[in-house]
């Protein structure tokens, strides 16, 4: 969500930003701009769209400049268009700004700034912090970092902010609290960005910037200081990303890349974790005290967002079937504002891919004050909720650039269950027998993704005969009706069909008043203890004339008699098979997203790293 670029250093400024935007695009964004420095005038350029229409408004524009901001905006404040878009003046023309976030009291503020003479050219919370900062500065007539220092003091919210000034022209100026901000550092120039992706391919030293933490930059220069204004010691760390990993590599488009990344990315959140042949299970990052809370902990609460949320719904099942602790799962989005019920010893595990996602943000830190144990599983290294956690496990998926969720999904469900399983082994509620079974499984399942992978083609056949349906039913039991509700998700967000996930058990409950000859539902009907029951609700929908389409293990000849379409899987453990079955799902998603003519990167009006509330 917005992505933000910036440098100052020896290099044109201008090209980094760019590319670097054109890095950030899977971010979701609905217009871009830039602000330069150069023959000692400060000039934006911002346009309505694609990185490729700010590109071609700039043509022939005198660009050279050693110092730039860029900004792609998806919109909170005011609909999208050319004076909405970032980067925002000051009302004398010397300062300009991007934001990443929400100002929560822009509209006090902007009545303030109003009564004293202030004019408004945009609907933006951006604009109006631009001004707030520049009134502080010539009321108080002091420097802008100070006045960026005290007006943050004022401010309610979320934000990256990153400024320049044109009477400082070699100098950037960056603040943030709860919206990422990674700095990269060259010999003699600096790189800003909401993640390390524009910056990955001129350095891998970085500086994760912490909430509260003001950043004072030039091509020579990095100074660390907090809002108090006492200057910080800048801790660089190595970059654990290869530019490969970010580029689309033959692939039609990153979503089908990541979605055939699963079996190495599987194997890359159990290696060094799990090995099948010793039975043994480690997880580094939780230890000593906290692998003891977790290990006798009396109630487990999951929070999330979207498909993260889809995945603690499975492991609610894994964890309550294998270690007898009650499990809750929670939107990160309510959990704070309903008042929840947490003591100390209460066990948070936040599951995030990007690890900014700020409805968990926020929910973990109100859990945290209350004496919560936080316990993180998320994508990106050094990323808030990572450095906010007690202890907890990375998925090591590698970057996801497709909006949509497909890897960090089964990367999840892996680490989940290694989680489980170590719990359950400490506290003796699995037997050695069962324990190895499951590891030998866990261990087998990347193998199996790739067999499942096979399918493409195939499914791409049974997406063109339903491409045009207007609406989908999702239907699974057990631990395969989080992966219709994920089936659901992935289908309304990449094609734009009206998509709903049930229990199959529901379905007569309402549902079923849907089914007609052309309504096509999905069943994640692969074998387990619930297959019977299955069986049966398949025949419910073929009764009422509904086009069955079935994901069902190898072998199985009952479903394959009952529905109009099957897809075929290796046969797997119901604790571990969602891992396996969802493949299907962000296949049959794909397909037809594509065969719509649909960018399957992009989808409208959503954004990678949700960093608003």
């Amino acid at each position: 969500m917005c992505g933000i670029v910036a440098y100052v250093g020896q290099r044109e400024a201008y090209p980094v930003v760019l590319k670097g935007l054109k890095r950030l695009e899977y971010r979701g964004y609905d217009s871009a701009g830039v602000a330069l420095i150069n023959d000692g005038s400060l000039k934006v350029y911002k346009k309505q769209g694609k990185v490729a229409e700010l590109e071609d408004f700039v043509t022939g524009k005198n660009l050279s400049s050693q110092i730039a901001i860029g900004h792609t905006r998806w919109a909170t404040h005011g609909e999208p268009c050319d004076r909405n878009a970032h980067p925002h003046l000051s009302g004398d023309g010397k300062l300009a700004m991007v934001h990443n976030g929400i100002i929560e009291n822009y509209a006090q503020l902007k009545q303030e700034l109003l009564k004293k003479g202030h004019t408004f050219t945009s609907d933006t919370d951006t604009e109006v912090l631009m001004h707030f900062i520049e009134e502080i500065k010539h009321s108080n007539q002091c420097g802008t970092e100070e006045a960026m220092r005290i007006a943050l003091k004022r401010v309610v919210g979320a934000y990256v902010i990153l400024i320049v000034d044109q009477d400082n022209p070699g100098t950037l100026l960056a603040a943030r609290k709860g919206s990422p901000l990674v700095i990269g550092v060259g010999k003699g120039e600096h790189f800003l960005a909401s993640d390390a992706s524009p910056i990955v391919e001129y350095t891998k030293e970085v500086v994760y910037v912490n909430d509260y933490e003001i950043a004072i930059l030039r091509a020579d220069e990095l100074i660390l200081k907090n809002i108090s204004n006492e200057v910080q010691t800048p801790y660089i760390q190595k970059l654990d990303i290869e530019l490969a990993a970010i580029e689309k590599g033959g692939y039609d488009h990153f979503m089908l890349k990541e979605i055939f990344e699963q079996p190495q990315t599987i194997f890359d959140s159990l290696r060094g974790r799990l090995d099948a042949k010793q039975g043994t299970l480690t997880l580094g990052g939780i230890r000593g005290e906290y692998e003891d809370m977790l290990k006798n902990a009396k109630r487990i609460i999951m929070v999330a967002c979207g498909t993260s949320w889809h995945a603690g719904l499975i492991a609610e099942y894994v964890i309550e079937e294998l270690c007898r602790i009650p499990v809750e799962v929670e939107y990160a989005s309510e959990f704070r504002y309903r008042n929840p019920v947490i003591g100390e010893g209460d066990v948070i595990i936040a599951i995030s891919q990007s690890g900014e996602t700020a409805d968990t943000l926020v929910a973990i830190e109100a859990a945290k004050k209350k004496g919560a144990i936080i316990l993180g599983v998320c994508n990106v290294v050094g990323s808030s909720i990572a450095r906010l956690s007690h202890a907890g496990a990375y998925t090591h998926a590698g970057p996801e650039i497709g909006v949509a969720s497909t890897k960090a999904f089964t990367a999840q469900l892996a680490v989940l269950n290694m989680i489980a399983l170590k719990i359950a082994k400490d506290r003796g509620t699995i037997t050695d027998q069962r324990y190895q079974y499951l590891l030998n499984e866990l261990d087998a399942i990347s193998d199996k993704v790739a067999t499942a992978l096979k399918l493409s083609d195939s499914i791409a056949a049974i997406a063109a005969k339903y491409k045009d349906a207007r609406d989908f039913l999702y239907l699974g039991r057990g631990y395969n009706f989080p992966v219709a509700l994920e089936g659901a998700l992935k289908l309304k967000e990449i094609s734009y069909i009206h998509a709903e996930g049930y229990p199959a058990a529901e379905m007569k409950h309402g549902p079923i008043a849907l089914v007609d000859e052309h309504l096509p539902v999905v069943f994640v009907a692969t074998k387990d203890s619930y297959y019977e029951k299955i069986v049966s609700n398949i025949q419910e929908i073929k009764a009422r004339k509904g086009k069955v389409i079935a994901v069902v293990t190898e072998g199985d000849e009952t479903i394959r008699g009952l529905a109009d379409d099957v897809i075929v899987v290796p046969e797997a453990d119901e604790l571990v098979a969602p891992i396996l079955s969802v493949i299907p799902m962000q296949l049959l998603a794909y397909h037809v997203g594509v065969q719509k003519g649909y960018d399957v990167d992009k989808p409208r009006n959503l954004a990678k790293s949700v960093t608003v509330e």
